[in-house]
């Protein structure tokens, strides 16, 4: 079972709406890429608002995407952010379809077509986040169960997460489930990186 989701009468903690405004931009690591081209890939993320009815909580579209093709997302996901007290659950779910919604993070008429019926929830791949002074630490819920098949092998997902207000660092990498050995992801060490836009403005009020 998963915790409950807000209420629109229940009051969201200081942490939970400051993790959804410092998440809410387009990032790249361009600086990265250009530094070390032969092991990075140019890549933006970017995580766009959901309307506050959509989950009855604080909720995002999000897309991974290359700088060369802003059009094709190779990763795309809704996320639900739920209060925990002292940590924040943040639910993940995948979309039907998905390419129907390509560049809906910056085209927000695409964005409108999104609706409830077009997800499926990713079960034991929820991240859960705590704040440590000036950023955020994430990691996917304990378990080993998040898992992804991958060329012919079962793999589970190791994903850890570092947010600030205008960073985001992450490593994300498939571990086969009988071996633990890795078998995709970055062999060079996190993603790192930097907003280049803010849609914090768009975080619904609660």
């Amino acid at each position: 079972m998963s915790p409950n989701p807000l209420h629109p009468s229940q009051a969201a903690s200081d942490d939970l709406v400051t993790l959804a405004r410092w998440m809410a931009g387009d990032f790249s690591n361009a600086k990265q890429a250009f530094d070390n081209p032969k092991q990075y890939a140019h890549i933006h993320v970017f995580f766009r608002p959901l309307p506050f009815e959509f989950f009855s909580a604080i909720g995002f579209y999000s897309e991974q995407v290359y700088d060369y093709d802003l059009w094709l997302p190779y990763r795309q996901g809704v996320h639900r952010l739920i209060d925990l007290g002292d940590r924040i659950y943040i639910e993940n779910y995948s979309l039907k379809n998905s390419l129907l919604y390509a560049g809906a993070a910056r085209d927000l008429n695409i964005l409108k077509t999104i609706t409830s019926d077009c997800l499926e929830r990713r079960y034991h791949c929820s991240m859960i986040f705590q704040r440590d002074g000036n950023r955020f630490h994430g990691n996917v819920e304990p378990g080993n169960r998040c898992l992804i098949e991958k060329n012919g092998c079962q793999t589970y997902l190791d994903s850890s997460v570092e947010i600030t207000e205008t960073t985001w660092v992450s490593l994300d990498k498939g571990l086969d489930v009988s071996t633990h050995q890795q078998v995709w992801g970055s062999t060079f060490g996190p993603l790192r990186f930097e907003k280049r836009e803010s849609f914090a403005h768009e975080v619904p009020n609660l």
